[in-house]
Parts: C-alpha cells; structure tokens; sequence
C-alpha cells in the first residue's frame, strides 16, 4: 500500500497548533522542549517536508519516533503511573496502535500497527452508521495484523490500556457506573463493558453517539473501530479487564528526562512518590506530618490486637497521614474537606479507586464528623465502614495529640480490658493542650470504633527521650 501525504489542511493545522505551543513556551520562559511526531508524520509521504517546514517556519526540531520508539515512551508513562512487574501495555491513537511487552519492570519489546482510530475510519468507514459489511472489514483487518505479533497471547499478567480510545471507553463506563472519583487513575474497564459500548456505538447515527455520556464529541466519529481494536486484543490476552493509565507517551518522554540519573527512568516505588509528590506539591508541614505519620502508626501497632488489621491497611493510614493537611492550601476551617477534594480530583496513580477512596475519607475524617462512606460505596468492600472508622479514629488521635504541632507528645502507650482503653501519654512537660484537645474531638470516635471506654493520662518522657525518628 503506497504511502498517503498530509492533506494541505492538516498540514496548516499543525503549523498552526506548533505555533501557538512555541510562543507559550517562549512567554513562559520554558528551557527544554521535548518535540516529537508519531504515526502520522512518520507514515506520510510528505512527512520529511513538514519537519522541514516546521524548523524553518517554528523554529523547533521535530524527532519522528518510529514504532518501537512510540511504544517505548507510552509504557515507560504507564510504568511510572501503575505498578507493573509482568504484562502488556497498548496504546491506541489516531494514526496506530502500539502492543508493548513488559517483564521484570521494564519495556521488553513493542510493536507498532496501523490500527489507529481515525486510520480505521478513514479507510474502511463509508456510512453512517457503519454497515455490517464495513465492521466486517474492519475486524478482518485488525486480526489480519494482529496476527503477525506471536508473543501476544494468554499470560495472566496486568493488561494496561492506554491513549483517547481507551480512556474515552472508560470514561462512557464510568458514566454508567456513576464512578464517584474525578480521575481515571486505576480505572478497571472490562471486556464486557467494551462490547457493551461496542453494541451501542454500532447502532447510533453520529449525532446520537455525540450525546453518549462520557465520549468526547470530536471523537464520536472515530471511536467504534478503535473499540474494536482493543476488543481482539483482550480477547488475544484471554483479559476479561484492562488497567487504566492516564499516562502515555507525553509523560515517558518527559520522564526520561526528569529520571535521566537512574539506571532504568521508572520510578522505583510509584505509590511511595505519589505521596511524596503530591504533599510536596501542596506545600506540606513536614514536621507536623511526619509527627502524626508517627503517632498513627504507634496507635496502630498497639491496637492490632483490636483491629485485626495488617500491612496493607497500615499503608492507607500512613498516606492518609502523609495527605490530611493538603486542604490547608485552599482554606483552614474546612481543610478536612478540601484535602478529601484534593485526593479524588488529582487522583494517587499507583493505588487503586478503592484505596483512593479509602484514602480521602480517611482524610476527610481526620478532623471532626462521624465517617459515612456512602459517597464512595460502589468502590468499597465489605467491612469497609468498619475500617474507614477504625483508622479515622487512630488518625484523628494522633492530629490531636500533635494539636500544638511542637511534638509535645513523644510517645503514646496502649493498654486495655473488656471495658475500657487507657492511653498514656509520654512527654517531655504535660501536654495540657494534647489531652483536652484529644478528649473532647477524638475520644467520641475511639470510643465508638473500638467499643471501650478511653482512658487518657500522661508521663514524663526518659531523659533519652522517645521522640518519632522522622
């Protein structure tokens, strides 16, 4: 098949689009710009002349990446957003669609289609709606190239998906679903999902498709074949769901950069430098934070008998330790609020919705009300309620035992019986202000999540002290 060129409209549109970008660099006093053209410029005919046009007339030095290369920058984006040991990353666009390979956490090979959305369309689409005839087609084609690629089969490993098919499909799910989170960090899309919109997408005229919630409207037009590209590659992976990631190619290219001091540019602990990131971002108080991180997690320690609970649920406590305090950026009075907003509109890649979710009640709790986790019920589990009042009751404590934010109170001891909790405090002078402020906003809670009467008192700390260590 001979190549076909840029049309002198595209061509004036992406002048145009580089344009505007290059003077918002320029204004903004940006140093380093990553530039880069994919499948469609790659493929072209003329696609040597347009990087020509555009370094003379813009001033910027396109890189075309060929197909390895674009499924390169696309899994090292999703690496850095989701936690991936083994499996395959696709990335559907516009021109073509990349399948890459993963192992041991790292890109291991990648390939590279014409099965692009608008490439799809473009040939094979001639009404509206597509005729059977025209699916037909469509579906023997994708499975004509998918057939070339041998090692895309059956493993049980992660599937991560990718690109504005994918997260349009997704986010018509989401729709259905009434998902409560604003981000599609760790969004699951299902197989069965796909062929739902699949049969939809196939019987409505493009002005009806533009009005299925959740579908962008500029890419009504274009979606459907590229459904059905991620539909014969699930069923290849014999995945009844894929993951995800609101990261791509942008994200890996700038990644490679920003990681060029390491070994292999993937975040070593993607979950560990979200937090971080995220706090940093939002102007935390370290000390205070860390403070609590370690009361919190003394509480927790001791309490385990109690609880019942382990590791996992010892990590959402320490995050949401580590995020409490984010709405202070926005307001102080409602900051409990404000940093529950923060975390489901911006999202924590690397967790999932339901750790997300648990997350930002725990840090809407942090403060004062009874948890209710009815907002977010669709992504929860059984128990729960329960959890999300345990751990908003021992991170509620600890926010008050560090009311003076001077770490006061350097330790915390538990004990118990049937009927009653005590809780020594251990500090260096008398923590008048700990103990009133812990009494009367956090002993209700602690009272009621592990069902004993709270005890509080306090001593003075050793002389070598038992200050946290953070």
């Amino acid at each position: 098949m001979s190549k076909r060129g840029l049309s002198e409209s595209a061509i004036a549109r992406g002048l145009s689009t580089l344009r505007l970008f290059k003077r918002f660099c320029d204004s903004t006093h940006v140093e380093t710009v990553l530039a880069v053209a994919t499948s469609a410029v790659r493929d072209a005919a003329n696609g040597a002349a347009f990087v020509g046009r555009v370094h003379r007339e813009i001033g910027l030095s396109l890189r075309v990446l060929d197909g390895e290369q674009e499924a390169y920058y696309a899994t090292l984006g999703a690496l850095n957003e989701i936690p991936m040991t083994e499996g395959f990353v696709v990335d559907i666009g516009g021109g073509s669609a990349q399948v890459s390979e993963v192992r041991a956490s790292r890109f291991y090979r990648g390939h590279s289609f014409p099965l692009g959305a608008l490439t799809l369309t473009e040939r094979f689409i001639r009404n509206d709606p597509a005729t059977k005839s025209e699916l037909r087609e469509v579906e023997e084609e994708i499975n004509r190239r998918l057939d070339t690629l041998s090692w895309l089969k059956p493993r049980g490993t992660l599937l991560v998906g990718l690109g504005g098919t994918i997260r349009n499909l997704a986010r018509i799910e989401a729709e259905r679903q009434e998902y409560p989170l604003n981000t599609l960090h760790g969004f699951v899309l299902s197989r069965d999902s796909v062929e739902k919109t699949i049969d939809l997408l196939r019987t409505l005229p493009l002005k009806e498709r533009r009005e299925i919630p959740g579908l962008n409207s500029d890419r009504a037009d274009i979606i459907l074949p590229g459904a059905m590209v991620i539909r014969a590659i699930m069923e290849r992976c014999a995945a009844e769901a894929l993951m995800i990631s609101v990261n791509g190619l942008r994200e890996g290219l700038f990644f490679e950069r920003f990681w060029q001091h390491l070994a292999y540019p993937v975040i070593p602990d993607v979950r560990r430098f979200t937090l971080l990131n995220m706090a940093r971002i939002y102007d935390y108080q370290k000390q205070h934070v860390n403070h609590v991180r370690y009361l919190a997690g003394r509480l927790y320690e001791q309490l385990a008998p109690l609880h019942g609970y382990g590791k996992a649920e010892r990590e959402l406590l320490d995050a949401a330790a580590m995020l409490h305090d984010l709405g202070t950026i926005i307001d102080y009075e409602d900051h409990h609020r404000h940093s529950e907003t923060l975390i489901v509109n911006r999202g924590l890649p690397g967790f999932t919705p339901r750790e997300t979710a648990l997350i930002a009640l725990l840090a809407r709790y942090h403060r004062r009300g009874k948890p209710r986790i009815s907002t977010y019920r669709s992504l929860l589990e059984e128990g729960d309620d329960v959890l999300v009042r345990r751990l908003s009751a021992i991170l509620r404590l600890a926010e008050f035992l560090e009311r003076g934010r001077n770490a006061t109170v350097d330790d915390v001891a538990v004990s118990w019986d049937d009927g009653s909790l005590r809780l020594t405090l251990i500090a260096d002078e008398y923590p008048a202000v700990e103990l009133w402020q812990a009494e009367h906003n956090a002993l209700p809670l602690v009272e009621a999540a592990f069902g004993r009467r709270v005890l509080l008192d306090s001593i003075a700390a050793p002389e070598e002290g038992l200050g946290s260590p953070l």
